[in-house]
Parts: C-alpha cells; structure tokens; sequence
C-alpha cells in the first residue's frame, strides 16, 4: 500500500512551456532529500507541480503538491514523511494549458500483481488517446487525465513474470517521445523511446547510480555524469548494480530534440555530450554572420537570449550590453486580476536599463518568437527608452508547426512564423529588421556540420513540419479527447 502525505488560471504566455523533469536515485541514505535537490536544478523544466515517491525496503510514501520545488519540499518535515533509500520524482508542466489537479501530479502510483510501482515521465504519447479508448474498453478505471496512467494499465495486464518484463512489454505497445523512470520493490528503472526525443542521463553518488533529464540535477548534489542513456536503452538500477538492456524497446533514427540545445536546457547542462551553453554561443555567431545588422549594442532578452547574444556580439565585433533586466521573482502564477494589469505582464518580468540603451542602434537577440505579443511589447519598451533602432535577431529558425512530443505550443495559425516571412513579422512586432537563424546554420552550430543532403539525428519537426514520429491519435480525429498531455 501507499501513504500518502499531500498538498492541496494561469496565464497564457507568448513562449514556448517547458517539458518536465524526472530523477531517480537508488541506494542512497535521504533518497527523497536528494530527489528533492535534483528536481530544485530541474525546476526550469516543470514549474506547476512536483512529486516525490520513495521506498524504504518494505512501504511506499508519496508527497505531491502544486508550486515549486523548494514550496512544497523545502521543509525538513515534508523531507521526513519519505524515508528510505529509494525515490523518484518529477516536476510537471502539463501542456494542456489548463490548471494542474492533485490527481494529476506525478509520480503516479499503483499496486500491481509485482508489487507497488510508481512511474514518472517526460513527454507525449502520440497513441496514447487510442490506448486508453481499448483499456477503457476492457474494463479498465482511469483515474487521472495522465497520459503516464496508460503506461501503468499497459504494465499491469501485461503477461511477463517480472515488473521489468511487463514494462517493456507495455512500452512496446506505445508510440511517442518519452524518458521514463520507474520505482519498483527491487530498484530504479530508467528508459528512453527509441528514437531518443527526449534526454535522460545517469550518473554516480557515492558508487550508486542516478537518473536525471539534465547533467544539472547531479552538480547539486555532487554526482558525476556517467553517460546518457541510449535510445530504446533500458537501465536497471538495483541491489547488483546497475543492468544495462541495449535496444530493449527497439531500435529507430535517433531524432533528439534540438530545441533542448536552443531553449529547454539549462545552459550549464550537458546534453547528448555538447555543452548547452557554448552551443548556443555558437548558434549566436552563425547568426550574426549570416544576420548582420548596422548597429551600436548587442542586447540580449534574458535570460535565454543571453549566451546567444554573446556569441553574437563576439562575432559582430559588437559591445554587449544587458540592455533588459529580468525579474526572477516572477512565477508564472502571478495574479493577474485586471485588463490594465495583464497588460503590463511583461514589465512585471523585465525592465529596461534606460542608460545602456539611450540613442542605440540595437541588435535584439531571443531564442525563438512565437506569438510575437512578448516581442511587440520588448520592442515598444526598448524604442520608449530611447532605443533609436531595434533589429531583432532569433537564434532559431522559425517555429511554423506545433510540436506533439511533449512541448506546449499554440496551434499553427496563432505561430506568427506560419502566417508572415520575416519582413512583415517585423513590421508586426515595430522592428527595423528580424531575421531568424537558418536552419542549416543551427545544424552546423549543433551538431559540428552542415547536412550536406543526409538526415540530422535531431527532431526539427517545429520548424519543417517533418515528423519522426507516427502521429497515431491525431489520424484518428473521431476519438474523443480523453488525456491531457504531460
């Protein structure tokens, strides 16, 4: 059995949502206490709601609760509800855009034939609508709107002798782009999707092995990174060490995320073995020489924009300046109460620094335009400031179809990418001039090359519409919609 111990409108914002974030740690005094460290350094990628189980040889203890990490793990005594030496968690940032329920915070639990088991994941199923329409249909009783529940009944009417048999069992039955970890009676399970869209890595604390989406989640605790886990990889992490399954759930082109390299990431982190933030260094420089722009500064819109601007303004020979001061102290569930004051939501995140920008020709550097309303409204403070001209500059190519593996983005007719070339997105949003990164450049600033006419092994699909993944439910339109994707 379970105990649990829990707590019981967010705004639209004109950016892309995080994914989420999962860690596992197994043989380690104060597992949840280390989780609780490991979601803290992954707290850029889920900032709705986060979750922890842990196991102490004989019981499972849960703590979920809405709000950041350090809000609802941060007390010694929630910490004390979780002993044992095993623990996962997650941090949420559901894509639905609708508000986060108790029921729907991970991990997720259940007693199953093996035992208890509770699973955490990050990423979307593309069949997952048509998975639980047939479980539905064999009498099975969900209880979230949890994609990751459809694993769990996958798990549990599979016909393998051992939890770990089951699970690969059930993640053959399922498509999509997910990094999985899994606490079981006789360990820590770690898993990736075959075509390795989503990151997971494991490293070592103390001569035990640790499960993280990002290297950043083991610098807090003082883990060091081993390796990333391989596509269709399964890890077990038990009392024998750690049991590696190769090619467990398949082998497919490998189509990592590169959107991790250019947003999700922390920059500190390193994912698929390149430094995220010399990477968008680079991606900065290739910019500038394929994007120059007669101008005085280079400003980057923190604080994504800012390694990116860098590397800009290395290349452009250009000063950099931190023209916009961001606010840290801002969640993304601030109150918003009235029309007068949603309108000025972006001052409440950055401000200008009038001084540095006062007279400039400036070279405005962020990481992707969406909407481009947040893009209008930084312009319109930048040129109010006295910012004599404003050519903004995006270290990504243009976002023109939303993505289905994971990431929360608007539908294809609110992506100003998909509806206006660059000269008018400029005149929509008041800038002299906008161009975007190209695609090429971003491969070569990536991945060392350009394609030169083969594949890239990345997912790129929200910027060519080339998806590497079946998109299974959305080809059944009759299905109802059943799960809000985590």
């Amino acid at each position: 059995m379970i105990r649990t111990a829990r707590d019981d409108s967010r705004p639209a914002i004109d950016s892309f949502r995080e994914e989420c974030g999962i860690f596992g740690v197994f043989g380690t005094e104060n597992a949840s206490a280390i989780a609780a460290l490991g979601l803290h350094a992954l707290q850029h990628r889920g900032q709705e709601a986060a979750g922890i189980v842990s196991f102490d040889g004989n019981q499972f203890f849960a703590h979920r609760a809405q709000g950041r990490v350090g809000d609802s793990f941060g007390s010694g005594k929630v910490i004390g509800m979780l002993p044992g030496n095993a623990a996962i968690g997650h941090n949420r940032y559901s894509t639905s855009g609708t508000k986060t329920q108790l029921r729907d915070i991970q991990p997720i639990f259940a007693e199953i034939a093996q035992g208890g088991v509770a699973i955490a994941h990050n990423g979307n199923l593309t069949n997952a609508r048509t998975l639980k329409r047939d479980l539905v249909q064999r009498g099975c009783i969900f209880q979230s709107t949890m994609d990751t529940e459809v694993i769990v009944h996958l798990i549990a009417t599979a016909s393998g002798p051992t939890f770990l048999d089951r699970l690969i069992e059930a993640l053959h039955q399922v498509e999509g782009a997910y990094s999985l970890i899994a606490l079981s009676e006789t360990g820590v399970i770690g898993a990736r999707d075959p075509n390795g869209v989503r990151p997971l890595v494991l490293g070592e604390l103390h001569g035990q092995a640790v499960l993280a989406s990002e290297t950043c989640a083991f610098d807090i605790i003082g883990a060091k990174f081993k390796r990333s886990v391989a596509p269709g990889e399964i890890v077990h992490i038990g009392r024998d060490g750690v049991r590696s399954l190769p090619g467990a759930l398949g082998r497919a082109p490998r189509t990592f995320c590169i959107f991790e390299y250019i947003y999700f990431a922390r920059p500190d982190s390193v994912v698929e073995g390149k430094n995220v933030y010399a990477v968008r260094q680079q991606i900065g420089r290739l910019l500038a020489r394929d994007a120059p722009a007669d101008a005085d500064i280079v400003v980057p819109v923190p604080d994504s924009g800012v390694p990116a601007g860098l590397g800009y303004a290395d290349q452009a020979g250009l000063p950099f300046e931190l023209g916009i001061i961001r606010n840290h102290y801002v969640g993304r569930t601030f109150i918003e109460p009235t029309d007068e004051i949603r309108h000025l939501g972006v001052r409440l995140k950055h401000n200008v620094n009038a001084d540095a920008i006062d007279g400039k020709r400036i070279v405005l550097v962020d990481d992707s335009i969406v909407r481009g309303t947040t893009s209008t409204k930084i312009v319109e403070m930048l040129r109010t400031n006295g910012a004599r001209e404003v050519h903004m500059r995006i270290a990504s190519p243009p976002t023109t179809h939303p993505c289905y593996y994971g990431v929360d983005t608007p539908e294809r007719k609110e992506l100003i990418a998909a509806q206006m070339d660059e000269n008018a997105i400029a005149a929509k949003i008041g800038a002299d001039s906008l161009r975007f990164v190209r695609l090429e450049s971003l491969f070569e600033a990536v991945h060392g090359g350009q394609p030169n006419g083969k594949r890239m092994p990345y997912c790129a699909a929200c910027f060519t519409g080339d998806y590497p993944i079946e998109l299974i439910d959305d080809m059944h339109v009759e299905l109802p919609l059943l799960l809000e994707e985590t």
